[in-house]
């Protein structure tokens, strides 16, 4: 369905139970972040907050997007899965022989419902412009600082449009921007983006880039900003798809070569100059659940602000997951499963993206196969679909396997896994938020068959591991006393991989250790894979242990494959992959870069918090979720000391 704008979203959301109003003052430095926190991480994502009392004229959007049924109501669906599903059936539709003049008259109707989403520009002002800033001032926006160590307040949820400049098609993405001053913020679009490209085009022809930002409106808006589509699809259509009715578009007032949706809450308009210096940005506490760190991003400059009567500032926060974002990435995970089946991998039949995973470290593909190295054929086509080339652990399971039951899929897969001929390893394109790298941009991938193997993709040289009774925690920590812990929770379910918390204290410190834990280590050839996470860390906290290992590791680099002779069959080999998660530096790893914290609130903001808590009346109290991380972290500043 289609919300004529935010506020009715807003309306939608009470009616279903699915907003509180906070009418205590919340300062939105920190405060609204923390609150925010709090509420999505406790329980199916929590409720949507409308901040109402934050110092400024204007109300505070947080965590509108925060669940399932939330996810849903924004997009105008009963579930997530039925876009993918109409989406199917239209391809179906367009792609059917048409062999007679009945078949090509009863596309008709469809072709006319194509063209009602499409977007449209019309004539005049919209709701967006009721008011003008006669001086545009951002500090008059109730702009969210997130965590203490952000480089400061950032608008969050910004809906940024560009054109490009000799073909004039629109792009719409959502990119951060850091406010320096009442009309100058950073333009975080990274190398990758369409925008970032169609500013490389003005910086050749030395002109001015004229950028509008818009905030609110139909939250299809900022979902269709977000969302993985070909580089010349407008995503309006997509919108106007989603929505099953057109965007109405107007033109900027002081850029009026950008349009943007009429009822948008507010519209800041601008420009970015290609011959200016670039400005110094972040750090900022992203949707990694880390610090990214701070690098040189283009200034964009404010020269309108207009917004409607009434309007509400629509923000979030991303950091440890589960948060908010984590709805958005399953909206476009279910979205466009069809178009990934439909046009480049067939055999795909499912696709799952942990939230442990932030999006682009872990996604799951299940597959029907039918042939040998069709595990190897889906995983080049998946690195080669658009944001797909992000991803860095892709893991590939058969029609046997549920892959939303995380304990039966990892007992499938294993339980086909030969880690010797089963995992491959690769470099290339890495999302730049990815500290593990050792280049920006640019790091290790690994793809992990988990497929039934045919005849030709077996070799016998390998033993087959032996029952997992004989491991036992006293032994590691006999032999090796810079383990602090081992889970072998999942080797008692026939899961053959450990995970090990380790203080690492001298160079290859984690090859070593990998090594001798397999030629010493009683029962060890029961075990097909070992991961290795920081000392701080508990590995029985599965959700926390996996979300550290899977952002610290570089698989291409940090992968030991034991290969020796098996104890248990003379003859032939035991092999056993071990993955370093731990932490990289350059006096143990050779690691160049700077290695950034983990996000968490500071002392100030969570007693203040918990001090008002009861006036908020927003529920029964619920402590900081920092509080649990907070042993974590190295030192004081973003960066690890």
């Amino acid at each position: 369905m289609a919300y004529k704008n935010q506020q009715e979203f807003i309306e939608a959301l009470e009616k279903a139970g699915e907003l509180i109003r906070i009418k205590e003052y919340v300062n939105p430095k920190l405060e609204i972040a923390e609150i925010t926190d709090r509420i999505s991480k406790s329980g199916n994502g929590g409720k949507a907050l409308l901040f109402e009392n934050t110092g400024y004229a204007f109300p505070v959007l947080m965590n509108a997007y925060g669940s399932e049924k939330r996810m849903c109501m924004a997009l105008g669906v009963q579930h997530l899965d039925d876009i993918s599903k109409e989406i199917e059936s239209l391809f179906k539709l367009l792609t059917k022989p048409k062999e007679s003049i009945l078949d090509k008259l009863n596309m008709l109707p469809k072709l006319s419902q194509f063209a009602s989403w499409m977007p449209k520009v019309k004539s005049g002002r919209g709701a967006c412009q009721e008011i003008q800033m006669i001086n545009p001032d951002l500090s008059k926006l109730p702009v969210i600082t997130c965590w203490p160590k952000d480089g400061g307040p950032f608008i969050t949820l910004p809906v940024i449009h560009t054109k490009d400049l000799h073909t004039g098609i629109r792009n719409v993405g959502m990119y951060r921007m850091q406010v320096f001053e009442p009309t100058l913020t950073g333009m975080h679009w990274h190398k990758h983006k369409v925008s970032a490209r169609h500013f490389s085009e003005y910086k050749k022809a030395g002109k001015r880039m004229p950028v509008a930002v818009a905030l609110g409106g139909d939250p299809v808006y900022a979902y269709s900003a977000t969302a993985p589509l070909p580089e010349n699809v407008d995503e309006y259509m997509l919108a106007g798809f989603l929505r099953k009715k057109k965007v109405e578009l107007v033109k900027c007032i002081t850029q009026p070569e950008l349009e943007v949706p009429a009822d948008a809450d507010f519209i800041i308009e601008g420009y970015v100059d290609p011959g200016e210096e670039m400005i110094w940005e972040g750090p900022f506490g992203d949707h990694t659940g880390y610090y990214s760190l701070p690098d040189w991003y283009p200034r964009f400059h404010v020269t309108c602000i207009t917004h409607k009567k009434n309007a509400v500032y629509p923000a979030t926060i991303v950091g440890i997951p589960p948060q908010e974002d984590a709805w958005l990435g399953k909206a476009t995970e279910r979205i466009f499963l069809a178009p990934i089946k439909m046009t480049m991998v067939p055999e795909i039949i499912d696709m799952e993206m942990p939230v442990e995973g932030v999006f682009h470290n872990l996604v799951i593909a299940k597959i029907k196969k039918e042939f040998a190295g069709q595990g190897q054929k889906v995983m080049y086509a998946m690195w080669g679909a658009g944001q797909m080339m992000f991803n860095k652990i892709l893991v590939i399971a058969d029609e046997l396997a549920d892959i939303q039951d995380y304990r039966a899929l990892a007992q499938v897969v294993f339980s086909n896994l030969n880690v010797a001929t089963d995992v491959s390893f690769t470099n290339g394109p890495m999302d730049v938020l990815d500290h593990s790298c050792s280049k920006l941009g640019f790091g290790g991938k690994m793809c992990i068959d988990g497929t039934r193997k045919t005849e030709e993709e077996t070799d016998d040289r390998f033993a087959v591991p032996a029952g997992s009774g004989l491991i036992a925690v006293s032994d590691f920590k006999h032999f090796f006393p810079e383990i602090e812990q081992v889970n072998i929770l999942p080797a008692a379910y026939n899961i053959p991989c450990l995970i090990i918390a380790v203080k690492k204290n001298r160079k290859d410190h984690i090859r070593e250790l990998h090594n001798r834990i397999c030629e010493i280590i009683p029962g060890i050839e029961s075990i097909k894979m070992v991961l290795y996470i920081e000392h701080n860390i508990d590995p029985c906290n599965l959700p926390v242990a996996l979300w550290r290992f899977c952002n610290n590791l570089d698989p291409k680099r940090d992968h030991i494959l034991c290969k020796q002779e098996s104890k248990n069959e003379p003859g032939k080999i035991f092999a056993c992959l071990g993955l370093d998660g731990t932490r990289k530096t350059k006096e143990f790893d050779g690691f160049q870069r700077d290695w950034p914290n983990i996000i968490v609130a500071d002392d100030e903001t969570i007693a203040a918090v918990d001090k008002k808590w009861d006036q908020l009346n927003i529920g029964g109290f619920i402590p900081s979720p920092s509080l649990q991380y907070k042993h974590q972290v190295y030192g004081n500043e973003a960066v690890v000391e």
